[in-house]
């Protein structure tokens, strides 16, 4: 049996929430920046978990600022009045959280 990892889960629900999201954008820019990051996200956590020292470390760190990335396009999607606050509050939770998660593993 396998622990679970956390992080990563988590980060597969940021996705899923991002999912409706995306989908009402029509800065396809934006969508495709959006896009990257998760993907940037999930792609490292994953690498990272077979990693050691400091090459471990530096793939959280570059989930963690990818996961920071998908909460600034939610806030300037939210800014531009292209998405209301209420609509992003679950996904801006959970990439918060995927932060909190991180956080222990890359300082």
């Amino acid at each position: 049996m396998t622990t679970p990892f956390i992080a990563y889960e988590v980060t597969l629900e940021l996705c899923r929430l991002m999912r409706p999201l995306l989908a009402r954008l029509t800065d396809r820019q934006l969508v495709e920046q959006a896009r990257a990051a998760l993907s940037s996200a999930v792609l490292n956590l994953r690498e990272g978990n077979r990693r050691r020292g400091a090459d471990r470390r530096r793939c959280f760190r570059i989930a963690a600022g990818s996961a920071d990335e998908v909460r600034g396009a939610l806030d300037f999607a939210v800014a531009v009045g292209d998405l209301d606050a209420a609509a992003c509050a679950d996904a801006l939770a959970c990439a918060d959280r995927v932060q909190r998660l991180l956080w222990p593993m890359v300082r």
